[in-house]
């Protein structure tokens, strides 16, 4: 039976009023939007979110001994151990198709929240959608910070955004220059979607405030063909540090371009997207030994919270791969939507919305190096850590802050 916010608790009562013992035995379900790329170039990012999303739906829906919320419980205890059911929708990496999907999921499927999209662009479009309907809608992984200053009521993001990504980085920056590094310069490479133009914007207005002195700023439109002038112009500004905020197709063609025309900067620091993406290191990753890329989340977690290496080992069974910045974020964003429900003790979307308002998970709970999860009064969650991890022989290791830092940075990059 699908549940509806109409009949959710009118339905569920009458039924076990008449039928106490059928009741008991059926199991009702809780359907969830789930709107990602799942065709065109991003499809892989859409099939690993698949897995992310199915392993804390797993979690959710059956007893694990873990300190996540719910994984004790089978099912949903607030709504009588009702089961998640994931409803997916594939917006093709457009946002107009983000629009219609997210409308569809809400009209058709009837689900009574949604979690999205990659893209930050798209969730523009399907998050306005949400807002119109009064649904919840949770950003996992859309990191431009202009995303929560919108007004809307429905929208929340428990990870952090590209300003508060860059600060880090910045802020690893000022630590090494104390150490003797020399990093005075920086070229920013970004493309021209909201997330290329968030990120670059926010790098632009740190390093003025932090005295660095920013050699080339580029916009490069996303998806091109070709790369080579923007490239001639990095290799001839030499900046102390590359900074591109760039997803996984143009992350590849970048690093090749570089190669092909001998542009060899002494660090790379990435604003993610696609230098977390498996496809670009099998693609390049011979090319990016010493790579630094900001996240919000550590494998390295796993030495001091063990059930982050049992949730990577029932995410790696199903997609063949550990978790990533991106697959940690869908997983805990389904978690955090689902806690709420729970709280909520509703599928009707206001009380989702107050359950979230009021959330206040702590960082013990989750598979993140966050202090917790609490959203301010535009929906975002300002206690979610960044770390900076460096990809050496074949994996990331955390290198900053010094709390979570397994490794020392090595720099320059090899």
């Amino acid at each position: 039976m699908t549940i509806t916010r109409r009949n959710v608790l009118l339905g569920a009562t009458a039924t076990a009023a008449l039928m106490p013992v059928v009741a008991r035995a059926q199991t009702t379900d809780v359907p969830i939007g789930i709107i990602y790329p799942f065709s065109g170039a991003s499809a892989q990012i859409g099939v690993d979110a698949k897995s992310a999303f199915e392993t804390a739906a797993e979690i959710i829906n059956n007893k694990y001994d873990f300190d996540l919320p719910l994984a004790r419980d089978t099912g949903l205890p607030g709504l009588g151990g009702a089961k998640i059911r994931l409803v997916y929708a594939d917006h093709q990496a457009d946002p107009q198709k983000g629009r219609a999907e997210a409308e569809r999921l809400i009209t058709q499927e009837k689900v009574c929240a949604i979690i999205g999209t990659y893209q930050s662009a798209v969730a523009v479009t399907a998050s306005q959608i949400c807002e119109r309907y009064q649904i919840p809608f949770l950003s996992a992984d859309n990191s431009s910070p202009s995303l929560h200053r919108r007004g809307l009521k429905f929208y929340f993001r428990a990870a952090p955004h590209d300003e508060m990504f860059s600060a880090a980085m910045f802020d690893f920056f000022d630590a090494m220059k104390k150490k003797g590094t020399k990093i005075d310069t920086l070229s920013l490479f970004h493309e021209d979607t909201i997330f290329g133009t968030d990120s670059g914007n926010a790098q632009l207005k740190l390093a003025g405030e932090r005295g660095y002195k920013v050699l080339a700023d580029i916009k490069y439109r996303a998806n091109s063909p070709s790369l080579s002038a923007e490239v001639q112009q990095l290799k001839a500004a030499n900046a102390d540090v590359l900074m591109p905020s760039s997803y996984t197709t143009d992350g590849i063609l970048l690093v090749k371009t570089m190669a092909e025309l001998g542009y060899k900067p002494n660090a790379i620091v990435a604003q993610d997207a696609g230098f977390s993406e498996k496809a670009l290191y099998d693609a390049v990753g011979d090319k990016l030994e010493g790579v630094i890329s900001r996240g919000s989340f550590s494998l390295d977690l796993a030495a001091k919270r063990p059930m982050v290496g049992t949730v990577n080992d029932m995410f790696k069974a199903k997609s063949g791969k550990d978790l990533n910045d991106f697959s940690s974020r869908q997983f805990m964003g389904l978690i955090v939507m689902a806690d709420a429900i729970n709280r909520a003790k509703s599928t009707d979307g206001e009380k989702i919305r107050e359950a979230l308002v009021a959330t206040d998970m702590p960082g013990e709970q989750t598979i993140m190096p966050w202090k917790r999860v609490k959203f301010d009064e535009m929906g975002q969650n300002n206690d979610a850590d960044p770390v900076l991890l460096q990809y050496v022989g074949g994996k990331f290791v955390t290198i900053f802050p010094p709390q979570a830092a397994v490794a020392e940075a090595i720099w320059p990059m090899k």
